[in-house]
């Protein structure tokens, strides 16, 4: 399936915002550039710590902050050099408790119990962690893989396993199964090149028409839970096989056009060898697979055996970099890292449908595009930026996606009509550099426990709290933050459940106001009601209240759709306070 370069509808050429946007020519500076925001309260900035930057070379991605993983208090934060973790305790004063130098790259990270996984793909890379590199072709010290620290004790991470693949890790994804809670699963997406085989045994850097060949193939690593020491892979999925010739290169091969859509050339090239990024639901047993030249819909119902459903395409696209699935299943965004992330590719002259979001509809287990959703304002020539990680905001009844776009900043969008995205809030610091393009920018933006978080790749770790405006009520705010985990990867996204509750009736009735639908003295009723009902809900008018919740519920409209939902927020709190 290919997507049309069609324009969405209001989304608008970066210029359009260029005189009413304050993120339009913010000032210069490292540690000091002007900042804008709506929306997005930066509540504390915590830069990168000794022994992860270089004064004297900002941009140096050897020392580059990468992704970010959650687990209870913590924050753990990937860097090219090792990485960092944070006690996010109290959001506004987080505090470094722990930095871990261990160099290799890409420094990806995923937590699960007392396990943090963190991805290694350059050669550099040393399976003790040192900071010597490791030379030569072949060296029996090299690692490239995935490392397994056992992190129990916060304040001394200990390597318990290291998994040698043939290209290493450049990214992982963490995939569970309740039919099979004593292990857990790690899909590894290799990017770069192919090792010797002198160095581990059965890598080849062979053609398709090898049937070992280390390229068109992701690899998955078991770790059984109670001894992860033994975690070994288990499987190297075909997941570009044609499935009538058989062939292991059977998706895209090469570029559908000469040049890019803009007239330059391909940067990476669309080319389907490897998969860049994977992202699982397990829970409902898909996962979205972003894979250099093509978008995968996965069956992951076996973690051991993922099965590719669907597949889809886009001549816009330079290259499918990572996945974000609806909370329902229903659509999925993938993102193009067009300039592969060191590039200015937020110009006014750049189309809102390169290096943006694809929006599909899951139809049937099956992609069907609905839009392109790209950052809604111009940044400059010094400031690299194109569509980077996010994840879900959990707000009752909408689909809100907060994101990273480098030095595009961060950016809440909704796409719960996925063929008309709009951005509903935003933060932004100005160029690290007037002058020249100093690679920088937010690597990560991800929704945890209630507030945001952004991995800035050169300045360092900030919190943020989402705050209300037109686009977002106070009480949605209240009702995201209900949900609350005990670990969050961004890769392994949870099934949000929300408790009935007074915040997910306001939440609720917000949006239903916001429709414009419902009738003033109806929605009189209801906010008087509601409010009556958290007054009294422990006293001896409980009772009362509780009916008086059943009556207003029948003065909405069934029909209406936000109506509706307001009924049931409603109806559920009447019988959860009994």
């Amino acid at each position: 399936m290919v997507a049309t370069g069609a324009i969405v509808v209001g989304l608008l050429p970066a210029t359009a915002m260029a005189d009413a946007d304050p993120r339009i020519e913010l000032g210069a500076g490292w540690l000091d550039a002007q900042e804008a925001s709506s929306g997005l309260q930066r509540l504390a900035h915590r830069d990168r710590p000794e022994g992860f930057f270089q004064s004297t070379n900002i941009g140096n991605l050897s020392y580059a902050n990468s992704d970010m993983a959650f687990g209870g208090d913590y924050a753990f934060v990937g860097n090219f050099n090792g990485f960092n973790i944070y006690d996010i305790s109290t959001p506004a004063n987080p505090v470094l408790t722990t930095s871990v130098v261990c160099p290799g790259g890409q420094g990806d990270m995923s937590v699960y119990g007392n396990l943090l996984f963190m991805s290694v793909e350059e050669t550099r890379g040393r399976l003790d962690c040192g900071t010597q590199g490791a030379s030569g072709t072949v060296n029996p010290d090299r690692f490239r893989g995935v490392r397994v620290f056992d992190v129990s004790d916060i304040r001394n991470p200990v390597q318990v396993a290291a998994v040698q693949t043939c290209r290493g890790s450049h990214t992982h994804s963490l995939v569970t199964s309740k039919n099979d809670p004593d292990n857990v699963y790690v899909y590894v997406s290799g990017t770069s090149s192919v090792r010797s085989g002198s160095e581990l045994a059965g890598c080849a850097n062979t053609a398709a028409t090898d049937p070992n060949t280390a390229q068109w193939r992701i690899d998955v690593i078991k770790v059984p839970l109670a001894a992860p020491e033994t975690a070994a892979i288990v499987s190297q999925p075909r997941l570009f096989t044609d499935p009538e010739t058989g062939a292991v290169n059977g998706l895209q091969n090469t570029p559908q056009t000469p040049r890019h859509p803009s007239g330059s050339s391909w940067s990476p090239q669309p080319v389907t060898t490897h998969c860049h990024d994977i992202t699982a639901y397990p829970e409902i047993g898909l996962a979205a697979a972003a894979c250099a030249g093509n978008g995968l819909l996965l069956d992951i119902s076996d973690p051991v055996n993922p099965v590719r459903l669907d597949e889809v395409s886009d001549p816009n696209f330079a290259y499918w970099h990572s996945a974000t699935i609806n909370n329902d299943g229903t659509k999925v965004v993938f993102t193009d890292e067009w300039g592969g992330g060191t590039g200015a590719r937020c110009r006014t002259t750049d189309q809102p449908s390169w290096g943006a979001n694809a929006i599909f509809d899951i139809v049937d287990r099956k992609m069907t595009f609905r839009s392109y959703y790209k950052l809604p304002v111009p940044q400059t020539l010094q400031e690299n930026c194109v569509a980077h990680n996010g994840s879900l905001v959990p707000v009752p009844g909408r689909d809100i996606m907060v994101q990273a776009w480098y030095q595009g900043g961060l950016s809440a969008f909704d796409f719960t009509d996925s063929a008309n995205p709009r951005e509903i809030a935003f933060f932004d610091r100005g160029p690290i550099n007037a002058a020249s393009l100093v690679t920088g920018g937010f690597w990560s933006g991800y929704y945890y426990n209630g507030n945001v978080y952004g991995s800035e790749i050169a300045r360092g770790f900030d919190t943020f709290a989402l705050t209300p405006s037109k686009d977002l009520d106070q009480a949605e705010i209240d009702a995201a933050a209900l949900v609350h985990f005990d670990r969050f990867n961004a890769q392994h996204q949870p099934q949000v459940t929300w408790p009935a509750s007074f915040e997910v009736v306001r939440a609720r009735y917000a949006q239903a106001l916001r429709t414009g639908t419902m009738k003033k003295n109806v929605a009189d009723n209801v906010k008087k009601f509601v409010d009556r009902a958290e007054r009294f809900n422990d006293g001896p008018q409980k009772h009362a209240a509780v009916a008086q919740l059943r009556a207003v519920s029948n003065q909405l409209n069934p029909y209406d759709k936000e109506q509706a939902a307001l009924i049931k927020a409603l109806l559920d709190l009447a019988d959860a306070l009994g």
